[in-house]
C-alpha cells in the first residue's frame, strides 16, 4: 500500500471578485509580483501558458542562486477551481497536485488552496503550509492596494 499525499491546507480572504483573483493565477505580467516572489529575489522569468495541458515556469533570483517553481496546468474552470502540478524540478515525474477552489462571499471571495505534498516530505509540511500563506497573503494585499 502505498503512503498517502499530506494535505497541506491554506484559506484567504479577498476584497476582490472571484473573477480577479482566479485570473491573477493565470497573468504572467503580475504573477512575478507575488507568485514565489521573496522580499530579497529578484523575479528572472515567468513563462505562462494559461490552458489545460500548458505549464508555466517561475523563476527568482535568490541571493546567487536561482529558485525555480515549475508546474502543468491540469484543470481551469475559471473563476471557481484551478488545479496544477507543482515541483522544483522542470520534469520531476514527482510532481505535487496543488487545487485552488475560489467561493463568492459578498463582494470578494474565499480561496481555499491544498497542496497534495509526498509523504517523503511530510517533515516540510509546516514550512509549506506557511510558504503558502505568505504568497496568499501577498496576493491579497495587491487587491487591498486598489
Amino acid at each position: 500500500m502505498m503512503p498517502k499525499p499530506i494535505p497541506v491546507r491554506v484559506t484567504q480572504r479577498f476584497v476582490a471578485p472571484p473573477e480577479q483573483v482566479f485570473d491573477a493565477w493565470l497573468d504572467a505580467d503580475n504573477t512575478g509580483r507575488w507568485l514565489f516572489a521573496t522580499p530579497g529575489g529578484r523575479m528572472m522569468r515567468v513563462e505562462i501558458d494559461p490552458r489545460e495541458g500548458g505549464r508555466f515556469a517561475i523563476v527568482e533570483r535568490r541571493g546567487d542562486q536561482d529558485a525555480e517553481h515549475f508546474g502543468t496546468y491540469l484543470e481551469i474552470q475559471r473563476p471557481r477551481r484551478l488545479v496544477f502540478s507543482f515541483s522544483a524540478e522542470r520534469d520531476s515525474q514527482k510532481a505535487d497536485p496543488v487545487t485552488i477552489e475560489i467561493v463568492p462571499i459578498g463582494s470578494g471571495c474565499e480561496l481555499t488552496l491544498t497542496h497534495q505534498m509526498q509523504p517523503e516530505w511530510a517533515e516540510f509540511a509546516a514550512r509549506t503550509r506557511e510558504g503558502w500563506a505568505g504568497i496568499l497573503q501577498k496576493l491579497a494585499d495587491l487587491f487591498s492596494r486598489t
